[in-house]
């Protein structure tokens, strides 16, 4: 039986604080592939240096780690977000930040998946109301194949060789 699987755990959150709070710990978890989706990338402190580190550290974890991106705009990444450029140019191999097609620039959630097992969400990406869930598969699951569909309807955003490092 799968009496050792940890329960999942959920914690809502409402204010920018508790938001980037629960992005910390979703990063802080076990895991080989992030997903993050987000309009324009702007409330995940993409140049805030603790949040590189974080993502950071959660890449030198393991070799086989990665992290995708999934955006409309992904200019506020280029033009405002240096830390983050370095770290996309150190970890080329292992970060790919893509660019969704114009015919699904209407979806305005936000979410990070960690896997199929760890997420933070919010389901409207211009308020911070939302919710963390830990060990939660069948939400991670659902919330990964969403992530899929829009990959899908997506392409390369940005290269690290374009960059002008």
């Amino acid at each position: 039986m799968s009496e050792d699987k940890p329960k999942p755990e959920y914690a809502r959150f409402d204010t920018v604080a508790e938001w980037q709070q629960a992005i910390d710990t979703l990063l802080e978890q076990e895991g080989r592939e992030l997903r993050v989706f987000d309009p324009d990338l702007a409330p995940l402190s993409l140049n805030d240096a603790g949040r590189v580190e974080r993502l950071e550290r959660f890449l030198q974890a393991s070799r086989t780690r990665r992290i995708f991106f999934a955006t409309h705009e992904p200019d506020l990444l280029t033009r405002r977000c240096p830390r983050m450029v370095s770290l996309l140019a150190r970890y080329a191999h292992a970060i790919q930040v893509n660019r969704t097609h114009e015919e699904i620039r209407s979806i305005q959630d936000s979410f990070l998946v960690l896997d199929a097992l760890h997420y933070v969400r919010r389901p409207v990406a211009a308020q911070y109301r939302g919710a963390i869930g830990l060990n939660d598969e069948n939400e991670a699951l659902a919330m990964r194949s969403r992530f899929q569909e829009i990959w899908s309807a997506s392409f390369p955003g940005i290269a690290s060789t374009t960059l002008g490092l």
